[in-house]
């Protein structure tokens, strides 16, 4: 699986969206969340704005899924 890795507590989901390339324009992840296709630890998805930890995997069926990673320094 592929890893997305962040600087800070948290990241909002469409954010993740974008940086790990599941979904390349941020219009369109309304339309994704809508059709419930976006999943956060294996979890429907329905906020744009949700945040996204260390350690959580969002995945956008059909299309592929990552895991937020801290990054250290």
């Amino acid at each position: 699986m592929e890893k997305v890795y962040i600087h800070t507590e948290f990241i909002k989901l469409q954010q993740v969206l974008k940086l790990a390339g599941l979904i390349d324009q941020g219009s369109d992840v309304k339309y994704y969340l809508a059709e419930g296709l976006v999943y956060v630890n294996h979890e429907k998805a329905t906020e744009r704005g949700k945040k996204i930890r260390h350690g959580d995997i969002v995945e956008v069926k059909g299309v592929g899924a990552v895991e937020v990673e801290l990054e250290s320094n």
